[in-house]
Order: C-alpha cells, then structure tokens, then sequence
C-alpha cells in the first residue's frame, strides 16, 4: 500500500509539472494557463514534438480527440439545449505559448458561463484557442466521417461548482467542459478578424498583449446541434477530464485569416524561425465509448437525410 502511494503521488507530481509546463503563461505568473498544442506531405507526418515522448496516460480509455461517426452517433432525447452567457468584458489578454494562441478570461467569479447541455452543473470559461494545419486539406483535431477541417476552435471551461481552482478541476473526470467548432473555408468572419488584427503583436513564441472586451459567442454557430462525449485533454497532461461538446455546423472564414494563424511561429525572438502550423493531437481510439447526439437524423440508402423542419441541420 505504501508503495501503490508512493506511485500514486509521483505520478500526480508529474502530471502537475506537464501542466505547469504547457499551460503557464510567463508574462502572467500569478495565472496558470490552458490549451494545448514545415508542410509535411500528409497529416500523419505533421507530428508535433509536443507528442512525441510517452505521455498518453496509463490505461486511459477516455482519450482525444476522436473521430465522430455521424452514423454510429446516438441521438439522446435527455439532451438539452447548452446555454452560453459570456461577459466581454472578462476578456484579459491574449498570448502566444508555443503552441497556439490563447486567448484568456477572468475566471474568478461566475461572469462567463455555460450551462445545460451534458452538463450536471455550470462552468466558467478559462480560455480559448485554436488548432490549424499547414494547409486547408487538415488541421482540426476531431474529425467528422473521417472529414478534415482546416482548423477547430477550442472554449475551454471548468466546473467552479464542484472544485475549487482550476488546477483542481482538470485532474478530475467532470472537471472541464470544452466546446468544438469547426472552421471551414469560405466568407470572412468580420468576429474572427478582430483576434486576427491582434496576431502580428505575438508573432513570436511567449509574447502576450491585452485583449479586452471580447466576446467568443461571435465565434459560435447559430444552429444549437452537437455531439458529445467523454475525453481528455489533447496536450499534456492529457487528464481524462473533458465533457466535451463539438458543435455540428461549422463557422466559415477566409483563406486570409487562415494564412494569418500560419504566419505565427514556434519560435521566440531571435530563435530560427519555425511557422506555427499542424498543432494537433493525432486521433485517439474511442475503446467503448458512446457519441451521443442533440439531434435527429436517418439515413436513407447511405445518404443522410434530416426529418423535416430542421433545415439548419445540415450535414458539414
């Protein structure tokens, strides 16, 4: 038993020191951070080195992201509709940590919160970012049908409810709740642009400016659809922790703000430049897990069709 607790507690040590070593901003200590996160010739090649050594946690069944079959998702009458309420002005700063671009919201009180939905209880919302790949043909971390995206938003909340800090919360299974929304290529997103005007300000590697008054509903699809199931964080320290919500309809923007996310780098000032590109996490198996979805939908001779009145319920 004392050696079980002596495994126990060293394993934990290490999952808070990846945490520590990923998500902390440097120019903002008192305030820990939250993400994740060269044109290879395919996506199984864009391997990030964030990746690359054994961090997968032991006997983990839970992890992402997945790939969402749209046939074998199960529709739950149970499932209400997830109710969004973010204060703007919450909005702090946003910074680039190596391996995206966060952009960070006063999380102290219930003033940006999400309710319903899967959820038991609220959440606050700690951060957003995003994943893109090099090119437009990959780039998002889910996958629909085994459909690529060019880049997914991730809105990263955690259960104040419950725990105490943050920290806290994602070390413990209905400790965060992230929505997913799918970016595809087509108009310009006037919402999305105001974060690309403030991109060339953290060009490089640990850079951070502030960002205030802001609010990410802009960056949300009008149709209420989604899938959810039950995963983990795509970077270190990977926690099975996430509800995670992936919206159905994905938002459009243009190839130039695409091309904005790519101009980003890796690299700090004066290091060899290394452009931020393909900051995904490979997909992950879904073992025994159920994808339940908030809607219905049937297929006929393999095409899907949706029951009549639901003319935004179309398939991406």
């Amino acid at each position: 038993e004392v050696m079980m607790n002596s495994v126990k507690t060293n394993t934990l040590g290490h999952l808070f020191k990846q945490l520590k070593t990923v998500w902390s901003s440097p120019a903002v200590p008192a305030r820990s951070c939250s993400l994740a996160s060269c044109t290879p010739k395919n996506r199984n090649e864009a391997l990030h080195p964030l990746w690359q050594s054994p961090l997968t946690i032991p006997g983990g069944t839970r992890q992402s992201p997945i790939n969402i079959q749209w046939r074998d998702s199960v529709y739950d009458p149970v499932l209400k509709p997830l109710r969004i309420s973010y204060d703007p002005t919450t909005c702090l700063h946003i910074w680039n940590n190596g391996y995206s671009f966060l952009v960070e919201f006063d999380d102290s009180a219930d003033r940006s919160i999400i309710v319903g939905g899967p959820l038991e209880n609220q959440y606050r919302l700690k951060q957003f970012h995003f994943h893109w790949g090099a090119i437009n043909e990959w780039g998002s971390e889910h996958t629909v049908d085994s459909k690529f995206y060019p880049a997914e938003l991730h809105l990263v909340h955690w259960n104040a409810v419950v725990y105490p800090t943050f920290e806290e919360a994602v070390m413990e299974g209905d400790g965060l709740a992230v929505i997913g929304v799918f970016l595809k290529l087509g108009a310009h997103h006037e919402g999305l642009q105001t974060l690309v005007d403030a991109l060339p300000a953290i060009k490089h590697k640990d850079t951070i400016i502030e960002f205030d008054v802001f609010d990410p509903s802009c960056l949300l699809p009008s149709c209420p659809d989604y899938w959810t199931y039950a995963g983990s964080l795509t970077t270190p320290p990977l926690t099975e922790s996430v509800t995670w919500i992936i919206k159905k309809q994905p938002i459009e923007v243009d190839e130039n703000q695409l091309e904005a996310f790519r101009m980003l780098l890796f690299t700090s000032d004066g290091e060899e430049e290394k452009r931020m590109v393909d900051n995904f996490r490979p997909l992950q198996p879904l073992m025994d897990r159920t994808v339940r979805s908030s809607f219905q939908s049937r297929h006929l001779l393999g095409i899907e069709a949706q029951y009549s009145g639901h003319a935004q319920q179309v398939r991406p």
